[in-house]
């Protein structure tokens, strides 16, 4: 649930303006709390980020020997799932947090993957690819604390080969429908208070303000047609919680 959420570079913003913890977020912020990080997804998503994860999957629609960048990938949950299901596509992972990479690493060769899935720093906001270099583009739970989200998104269409999927997983805060209010207090309050407990560390407590601060589905589809994506469909997880948007270069011209 809180997979590479405000791991990419700066940090969550708060809409009142700068953030006042410039840690919160951060990649050093998530090297100190790694060695948890796994347990702590499966405890505080109740296990149902596994299944987000595979409908992500799913949605790449990757063709046969696919190239594949998965950014914020953190102890590389994504990046490996894609290696799993598609045995003849390369993943690349980037992600800030050295302590993240290092793990996902140990994770890579302990599943015997590492022949074919990489990972490696980097910046979604500066990638360091050539354009239309992959076939699918994956971001886990990270693209809401990007400082820079257009520019991001820019540089997942340009990476993106034409007809390639970038595909999204993003938490949000359920505004309508029966289950709408618990689902707030659970985000809101409990994952807060349970991630402090569990991990003894405070820092934690930003994933609410990042989720709240984060625009409604319709609106953060606005935004990535305006970085140059054609929006295939946005699809809401979990009564709401969590949204996968899927989508494609957009012609030149259109």
């Amino acid at each position: 649930m809180i997979d590479s959420a405000a791991r990419s570079v700066g940090g969550p913003r708060s809409p009142e303006g700068p953030r006042s913890n410039p840690a919160d977020g951060s990649g050093a912020m998530f090297d100190a709390i790694a060695e948890r990080y796994d347990r702590l997804n499966r405890i505080l998503s109740l296990g149902v980020d596994g299944r987000w994860r595979r409908q992500a999957v799913e949605a790449l629609a990757l063709p046969r020997r696919a190239r594949v960048l998965d950014l914020a990938t953190g102890t590389a949950d994504l990046a490996l799932l894609i290696a799993r299901r598609h045995p003849d596509a390369r993943v690349v992972g980037t992600d800030p947090s050295a302590r993240m990479l290092d793990i996902g690493r140990h994770k890579v060769a302990a599943g015997g993957l590492a022949e074919r899935v990489r990972l490696d720093s980097g910046d979604a906001q500066s990638l360091r690819f050539e354009d239309d270099h992959f076939d699918g583009v994956s971001i886990a739970f990270g693209i809401r604390n990007v400082p820079d989200r257009p520019r991001a998104l820019r540089e997942m269409a340009r990476v993106t080969r034409p007809g390639g999927r970038v595909v999204i997983l993003e938490l949000s805060e359920p505004r309508k429908g029966l289950l709408a209010w618990p689902a707030r207090f659970y985000i809101q309050t409990l994952v807060p208070w349970l991630g402090a407990l569990l991990s003894g560390a405070r820092e934690y407590r930003y994933l609410q303000r990042s989720i709240a601060a984060f625009p409604a589905a319709e609106d953060f589809a606005r935004t990535m047609r305006d970085a140059g994506l054609e929006v295939l469909e946005v699809r809401p997880l979990t009564f709401g919680v969590c949204h996968l948007f899927v989508a494609t270069p957009a012609e030149a011209g259109s």
